[in-house]
């Protein structure tokens, strides 16, 4: 793209865009022609994503804590001040705790809701009026399969990603009467790098058999998800959340041993001999 087209193109905003799903949800927006801003925490892994993508006219990096307001403000003031627009906001960032309970202190609580709710909640607030410059434009909000359904350790991240799932039904009633949709996206387990590290071949054999579609999600995946929101094909979709989760939500607990007795013998054996490669 010419740097005068370049000037024209449409802008995407995503927190926590430094890696993992942000990162993948930024080269999507990118492969469609979209200049990009990516705000994150990690300013050493920001940078190394900045230099890697190497578009310094349409990609801008900014080392940013989501949860406080005043480093979002400046960030997109600057923004909007290079690029000039602000078409979509894809809030991404978050952080989580997996306690038990009365294992979890109430700094913890406290930090996972600022970010994961407050966070969008103000990147929202700030991004907000510089897309109605322009006409309106979008917000999806990345949630978890975990605001849908309770699981254990989760107290602090599950309900930030429950409240975060209303509230993106409150921004959709008010900001849609001004151009403005507001949507978002429940992810189930996705094979991230992280989730390599911290799920063990016990806890993703117990995935496998509780997902239908037998499989991890991939960021690119959830990417194309939220890319869809965003664009014109989903112009009066607004106030919804979509499971991206391969039906985990939709089973329910899974039983494995009925599961097994259910499918056709040829799958059954072809499960077996491809187990040892999950």
């Amino acid at each position: 793209m010419s740097g005068q087209r370049s000037a024209f193109a449409p802008v995407a905003v995503v927190t926590g865009g430094a890696r993992g799903i942000g990162l993948a949800i930024a080269e999507r927006f990118l492969a469609e022609g979209h200049r990009v801003a990516l705000l994150d925490i990690d300013r050493r892994t920001l940078r190394a994503t900045e230099k890697r993508l190497n578009n310094p006219r349409r990609v801008i990096a900014i080392a940013c804590d989501v949860a406080e307001p005043k480093q979002v403000n400046p960030a997109i003031r600057r923004v909007a001040h290079s690029f000039g627009r602000i078409d979509a906001l894809v809030n991404n960032a978050g952080i989580a705790v997996f306690k038990p309970i009365l294992a979890t202190s109430l700094a913890e609580w406290q930090r996972v809701l600022a970010v994961n709710l407050g966070g969008a909640f103000i990147c929202t607030r700030a991004c907000a009026p510089v897309m109605l410059q322009t006409g309106g434009g979008a917000v999806v909000n990345i949630a978890s399969i975990s605001g849908l359904r309770a699981s254990t350790l989760r107290v602090a991240y599950g309900t930030s990603k429950a409240a975060l799932i209303h509230l993106t039904k409150q921004c959709a009633a008010e900001l849609g009467p001004v151009g403005i949709r507001v949507n978002c996206v429940a992810p189930g387990p996705v094979d991230t790098a992280m989730a390599q590290l911290v799920h063990t071949a016990a806890i993703r054999r117990d995935y496998y058999d509780a997902i239908p579609l037998d499989r991890y999600g991939t960021p690119e995946e959830i990417a194309a998800t939220v890319f869809f929101l965003c664009s014109r094909e989903a112009s009066y979709v607004n106030g919804h959340t979509l499971a991206a989760d391969g039906g985990f939500d939709a089973a329910g607990i899974g039983l494995p041993t009925l599961r097994k007795q259910s499918q056709p013998a040829a799958r059954r054996k072809g499960r077996k001999r491809n187990g040892a490669n999950r």
